[in-house]
Order: structure tokens, then C-alpha cells, then sequence
């Protein structure tokens, strides 16, 4: 049995697409242009960020293209003035709260939609000290802008480890280990795909990190070296 085909509009190009298939899919198929921070090829779209809406039948409220799936006859605007001053306003909040130094992607965005970076200057921000617990890379969630995607990729989407957690809620929320443990003590096999998916340097390889704080080669080699078992130091 072939898949119900539907057609909408999108930013006044119609497109046919299997039903079922979300706005961000069928936009891309368009060639058009909608940013993301939560969203990754490698994991579950889960609306998060917010910085996907897009203006439906211009309802009341925005729809995240991430998880919003497309509807027959529906007229979506991507960049309208009411979706560029949300993302504009999730920007300004997101660079008043994280430090977005080393998110040059993010970054990018910011000067698109031509955010204030100065909009918000009482906010409290997001400070965190660098874990540097193990051999093989560093956090600083102190850039970390709470997209899960680590820790999607550590559960279900990818490692099966769940290593990687959320702890507290709300403005307090932030990825961690369960019950806080050091990596070395936690499931953590080191398979590095939390770092491939981090959009910003919150997860960044120990070897990288050490070039930037300017530290030799070997003081490098010996900070990645992982200690060895008591067992197979005994042996």
C-alpha cells in the first residue's frame, strides 16, 4: 500500500510530502532555511528549543517545525515578523543566561536575526565549574544550553549507557551523572558521540582543551592517559 501523499504550502511553494513528515523535513526538502539547536539528524526531535517555530494557518501560537507535523492545505510562513521576533527573543535569552563564546553556529543566529545581546542585563547566568574528571574530555556546562542531545545520544537514541542525566528542575536544571558521580565511576564507555552532538564547547576533547589552554604535548599526553586498573596493575 503506496503512503498518503499530502500537500501544503510553504513559504508560498507548494509541497507534496508523505503524511506524517514534520515541518523542519519538509522545509529542508524546499530548501528552506530553519535553525535549530535542539534538533539533531542523530536524535529525537523533542520541540525543546523552540527556535524552529513556524507560523501555521497563522494560528495563535507557534508551532516547532521539529515536532509538528504537516497538515493538508496548511499554509506555513518560516520567517514572518512573528517567528523572527521569537527567535529573536529566545536568542537575546539564551546569550543572557549561557556563555555562547564557543557556539559559533549559535553565534550566527544571533547576528542574523540581529539579537540584543545587552536586552537582558540583569539576568542571572548559568554558572558552572569545569569537570575535568577523566582522560578524555572536559565539561564546562557553563556553555551548556540544555539541548539534551548528549543526553539522547548516551540513552535511547544511539549508547544505551544513560551515563548522561538532567539533575534539578528549572532554572537550575543541568546534564550530569546520576547521583553526580565522576565519569570514570559512571556506565561512560568514552565512545565520544555526546561530544559530536554538543552544539556548543560545553563537551569538548580533552586534547583540543589542552591545546587551547596552551599546554606541550606531553603534558597533554600524560593528562589523557587513563589510569589502569588496580587489577591490571596487580597482575
Amino acid at each position: 500500500m503506496s503512503e498518503k501523499m499530502i500537500t501544503l504550502t510553504i513559504d508560498g511553494q507548494s509541497i507534496t510530502v508523505p503524511e506524517g513528515t514534520s515541518i523542519l523535513a519538509a522545509a529542508r526538502q524546499a530548501d528552506k532555511d530553519i535553525p535549530v539547536i535542539c534538533y539533531h539528524d542523530a536524535t529525537t526531535p523533542n520541540g525543546l528549543c523552540r527556535l524552529c517555530v513556524v507560523d501555521v494557518n497563522q494560528g495563535r501560537v507557534l508551532q516547532p517545525a521539529c515536532v509538528a507535523q504537516c497538515q493538508d492545505g496548511a499554509v506555513v510562513e518560516t520567517r514572518n515578523e512573528r517567528v523572527e521576533r521569537s527567535r529573536r527573543t529566545i536568542l537575546e535569552m539564551l546569550d543572557s543566561a549561557v556563555d555562547l563564546g564557543q557556539a559559533p553556529e549559535i553565534q550566527t543566529l544571533i547576528h542574523d536575526y540581529q539579537a540584543a545581546p545587552d536586552r537582558f542585563p540583569d539576568a542571572k547566568r548559568r554558572d558552572h565549574s569545569e569537570l575535568d574528571d577523566n582522560p578524555f574530555y572536559v565539561r564546562d556546562y557553563s556553555q551548556c544550553v540544555l539541548c539534551w542531545r548528549c543526553v539522547q545520544v548516551c540513552g535511547e537514541d544511539a549508547q544505551y549507557t544513560f551515563a548522561l542525566t538532567l539533575g534539578e528542575r528549572g532554572f537550575n536544571t543541568h546534564v550530569t551523572t546520576l547521583f553526580d558521580i565522576g565519569l570514570l565511576e559512571s556506565p561512560c564507555v568514552f565512545c565520544g558521540q555526546c561530544v559530536g552532538v554538543c552544539p556548543t564547547g560545553a563537551l569538548k576533547p580533552k586534547v583540543e582543551w589542552g591545546m587551547e589552554q596552551g599546554f606541550s604535548a606531553d603534558e597533554i599526553r600524560q593528562m589523557t592517559r587513563r589510569p589502569r586498573r588496580k587489577a591490571d596493575s596487580e597482575a
